[in-house]
């Protein structure tokens, strides 16, 4: 019997399955993408089930959450789309990750940063070769000064940093990964033993029937997700145009009302009160057409 057709490694859904419950090799993705950092070892991951209501809500993102031996907290998303309110939203997450872990009676000392890694499958910054970013909470004159490590994001153009591909370590092999698993070619020149695992680990979930069935319906929701935005810009666009056809139709009515209050002064017995009535403007309007 041939082998299944692989999944997609992109797909949140199959991403999460993948990492969930291999934290080993979570961990071996956040020290790519981090390498000027002393490496990490993942000791739990947070949120490893999934709620089957979650692959058909509507713009939800299936992340993992993980926590390091030093308590440090990592959320890792995969994000095949782009989103208008990407920036606010994971800030938004970042934050309160941040913030639950403070228990009644703790000290703000027991707090641990909070690191989101975000791997997104389009180019977010188009002006810019750079591919990897690194943002944190720092001084906007003195870069250097940092003013807690508390908060820290790291996103990977990942179309981008394997078109450049300047980078041959674990990252790369990572990258090429998630850009490449269906190419023996590519797959078959990468010694990075994790990424072997990783490939193995694809394999033996593109092989589970009720796996294949979940990956589509995930994507089926991505689809009517991404679906259900271009409506709604559509409309959008159309509503703002007939708006703006209703608000000109009224503006040329005002102005041919104050044209011809202006052609009624000086007419015997036409007052500021008669001119309003007879051009439905308001005495006000009226006066200050006298009166320029």
């Amino acid at each position: 019997m041939p082998a299944a057709p692989l999944l997609d490694p992109k797909n949140d859904f199959v991403f999460k399955r993948l990492f969930a419950h291999r934290p080993e090799l979570l961990a071996d993705l956040i020290n790519a993408v981090r390498s000027d950092q002393p490496p990490v070892e993942v000791i739990e991951v947070l949120n490893p089930r999934i709620d089957p209501a979650e692959l058909t809500g509507k713009f939800i993102v299936l992340d993992v959450l993980a926590r390091d031996a030093t308590g440090s907290l990592y959320g890792i998303e995969m994000q095949v789309r782009r989103q208008s309110v990407w920036d606010v939203r994971s800030a938004f997450y970042l934050a309160r990750t941040f913030a639950s872990q403070l228990r009644a009676g703790q000290d703000y000392e027991d707090l641990r940063p909070a690191i989101a890694i975000h791997l997104m499958d389009f180019e977010l910054f188009d002006d810019s070769q750079q591919a990897l970013w690194r943002f944190e909470l720092r001084d906007r004159d003195q870069p250097a000064v940092m003013l807690t490590p508390a908060l820290q994001w790291n996103l990977i153009e990942l179309p981008k940093l394997d078109r450049q591909r300047t980078d041959t370590g674990a990252l790369a092999a990572w990258v090429a990964y998630f850009e490449h698993w269906r190419e023996d070619a590519v797959m078959s020149t990468i010694t990075h033993t994790p990424i072997k695992q990783a490939l193995q680990q694809l394999e033996e979930l593109s092989g589970d029937e009720e796996a294949q069935r979940l990956a589509f319906v995930r994507e089926r929701a991505l689809r009517d997700e991404l679906s259900i935005r271009r409506a709604e810009r559509r409309e959008g666009r159309e509503e703002g145009l007939e708006e703006g056809r209703e608000e000109g139709r009224l503006h040329g009515k005002h102005e041919a009302r104050l044209e011809f209050a202006r052609k009624l002064f000086g007419q015997p017995g036409m007052d500021d009160a008669a001119i309003a009535r007879l051009t439905d403007l308001t005495e006000a309007e009226v006066r200050q057409l006298r009166c320029p």
